[in-house]
């Protein structure tokens, strides 16, 4: 039977998001070997995070508090506000540490496909916190995609007649990244969006 408490951990991770089953079967099998200290480890963090962890009630991140410390932080520019698609693209942001403003978190983009609507996402929050905080610019920092640009043209129609600056990020040739690789719609970008120097 100790086979199946195997096999019921390894469908458990292979469930992650870029995780297969192979790759779950070498997570469980590396967790085995190390069973007396990296399990115990293990179900500490997950147990602490399960217990601690809250989603702040102002933009959407995950904290030990809420507001989070980036919504409660006195250095952060609280004019500035740039609306992401999830967690993970706030991490990526707050990782460069370039960005010292405040965001938002739309928990998605629009998508007629799998069914994502208006009233899918915190757009109406968005809204709302653009007409009660001093917001005098918000940063559209969503995907590169059809989802992603359909999205960004939806919220921007919204606040056209709020007074407010809406920029998105700079899209087109990555640094370090070729011609030769690059798709045509990314080339294209890149040429509609150059600059003088």
């Amino acid at each position: 039977m100790s086979g199946q408490y195997i096999e019921d951990l390894i469908k458990i991770i292979a469930k992650f998001p870029s995780l297969g089953t192979r790759s779950a079967r070498r997570i469980v099998l590396h967790l085995l070997k190390k069973r007396e200290t990296q399990i115990p480890q293990l179900i500490k963090a997950l147990e602490d995070v399960y217990t601690n962890i809250k989603v702040c009630e102002v933009c959407g991140n995950y904290d030990t508090e809420s507001p989070c410390s980036i919504c409660s932080s006195s250095t952060r520019d609280g004019n500035v506000l740039c609306v992401v698609e999830g967690i993970s693209d706030l991490w990526a942001l707050e990782r460069g540490g370039l960005y010292r403003g405040r965001y938002h978190i739309l928990g998605g983009v629009l998508s007629a496909i799998e069914g994502v609507t208006p009233e899918d996402l915190n757009i109406d929050k968005l809204i709302k916190r653009i007409e009660e905080e001093e917001i005098a610019e918000v940063i559209l920092a969503l995907p590169a995609t059809v989802d992603g640009q359909i999205t960004i043209h939806y919220i921007s129609s919204l606040l056209k007649d709020k007074e407010v600056k809406i920029t998105t990020l700079a899209q087109g040739i990555p640094v370090g990244g070729e011609l030769d690789y690059m798709d045509d719609g990314t080339i294209k970008l890149a040429f509609d969006l150059r600059k003088q120097i």
